[in-house]
């Protein structure tokens, strides 16, 4: 069939492609959405979102649209699951999690990318690509061929670009399987109740959440490691374990769905080769404890999208697009680190339980709880960006400026912002790329600060030159 180009393709149509779908589009790139499945689907991989990655919608106007379908609660009892509440004054305006189903996520981001001008094609396989100086080929399962200016692997854990591409995946493999499901129970809500507490005081891999009306989400260890992790259980399998770990299976029947996972922890060795990049489980998988999975996947979205951009209009400086990998790996590093402590704090051997007990006590301080809520909740990343102020790599969280408009408001283009108490400073040349607002008001303390797109403090001061020098850094060389 015939040879078409585009800007960018993407492939995977999940919440990590979808979010890249919208950002590239949002400043005006070409994107083409090549999704395998012919339908979105039902499998609810992940049921929360963070304080990061509801700042994330926030900052593009689509969080009213995300509170809308799902239920707001507090923190707490994300590291291991150790109950904590979270301490006061956290930095974000948003304190709480999301709990929204994956498909809804998906779903809504969808429709995002879709407002924007995305192109989505669905049942349509990648299987082949090829890359030079000028692009990317990519050919299709149905003969297509395509061609773009770059390619990015969104397409999960298995993904197809990452093994085309012969990047390494070193890690751990998984040693212990999960199955989970949704499906109707007629034991009674005292009696699911009774089982989830007593189960769950020595194995936290089990449980049993009410969706409503009769149906369940349940979690419950299988028996070992599937050959197939790709194909879902047995329902009678699945009953049989509820048997053996609960010593009930609930009157488990009508099954809506089924599936599983492992605990294995992998990270990309690279996260870009030429033109052809991965972003999400393409270039991270992890055990879901904590529920970082999805939101770390978006969050590399938003990283990337801005530079690529850039990168692809040609008005990236020099490293940009590099930056992606030497940035969002080192997060994705942290996160799997993180995620492995988990894993050892929820076995039922009595030395991860003694740990686990110190973890408690440990956690009963404010500042030792204080750092692992925010690790876990996406606020406490910094880049590195060289010494300086306290503020700068971090992410700035939402405040209100003079005139009551808030500063999330004015990240919604996609531009970078200054923010200039002194009123003596200037983005001229810049104005297509950053925003400019003298009336900061006083939440931000410091003379001026620049954002980049994705929020992240580039630069603090009131140097002038200085500024420039960062200005061009991070957004390219002036116009005019």
């Amino acid at each position: 069939m015939g040879d078409s180009r585009t800007d960018v393709i993407v492939v995977g149509g999940g919440p990590t492609g979808m979010m890249l779908a919208a950002e590239l589009r949002l400043r005006g790139v070409g994107v083409l959405v090549l999704e395998r499945e012919p339908e979105p689907t039902e499998v609810v991989r992940a049921l929360g979102m963070h304080a990061r990655s509801i700042e994330l919608m926030d900052q593009r106007g689509l969080l009213d649209r995300f509170l809308a379908l799902g239920r707001t609660h507090p923190l707490g009892g994300f590291f291991a699951g150790i109950l904590r509440p979270a301490p006061e004054g956290l930095d974000t305006t948003h304190p709480y999690v999301l709990g929204i189903p994956q498909p809804v996520t998906e779903r809504l981001l969808t429709e995002h990318a879709l407002a924007l001008g995305a192109e989505i094609r669905r049942g349509r396989e990648l299987t082949g690509l090829q890359q030079d100086d000028e692009g990317v080929a990519a050919e299709l399962a149905d003969g297509t061929r395509l061609r773009s200016r770059y390619l990015v692997g969104c397409d999960g854990g298995r993904s197809t670009v990452r093994k085309l591409l012969g990047v390494g995946f070193p890690g751990e493999a998984s040693t212990a399987e999960t199955l989970l499901g949704e499906m109707s129970l007629t034991a009674d809500a005292e009696t699911i109740a009774a089982v989830n507490a007593e189960v769950r005081k020595t194995q936290l891999r089990f449980g049993a959440g009410h969706l409503g009306e009769g149906v369940y989400r349940v979690v419950v260890p299988a028996a070992g490691i599937a050959e197939d992790r790709a194909a879902p259980p047995d329902f009678e399998e699945f009953k049989r374990r509820l048997l053996a770990v609960a010593g009930t299976d609930l009157g488990a029947h009508s099954p809506r769905w089924l599936s599983r996972f492992g605990d294995g922890t992998r990270l990309a060795e690279r996260y870009r080769v030429g033109r052809v990049l991965l972003a999400g489980d393409a270039a991270h998988v992890h055990p879901p404890m904590g529920g970082q999975g999805l939101n770390l996947g978006v969050q590399d979205a938003f990283n990337l999208g801005w530079k690529l951009a850039a990168e692809t209009t040609g008005r990236a400086p020099e490293g940009l697009l590099d930056s992606y990998h030497d940035e969002r790996r080192r997060v994705a590093a942290d996160v799997l680190d993180t995620t492995r402590a988990q894993a050892v704090l929820i076995a039922t051997e009595p030395g991860p339980q003694a740990v686990r007990r110190l973890m408690a006590e440990l956690m009963g301080f404010d500042e030792a709880n204080r750092y692992l809520i925010e690790k876990i909740i996406g606020v406490a990343i910094r880049y590195d960006f060289g010494e300086g102020h306290e503020l700068l790599g971090r992410r700035l969280r939402d405040v209100e400026l003079k005139g009551g408009r808030r500063l999330f408001e004015l990240l919604r283009d996609g531009r970078g912002l200054l923010l200039d108490r002194t009123g003596r400073l200037s983005v001229a040349g810049w104005e297509d790329r950053v925003g400019h607002v003298a009336d900061v008001g006083e939440e931000v303390d410091a003379p001026a600060v620049l954002l980049r797109p994705d929020g992240h403090v580039a630069w603090v001061g009131e140097d002038r030159l200085d500024l420039r020098g960062h200005l061009t850094r991070w957004f390219g060389a002036a116009v005019g």
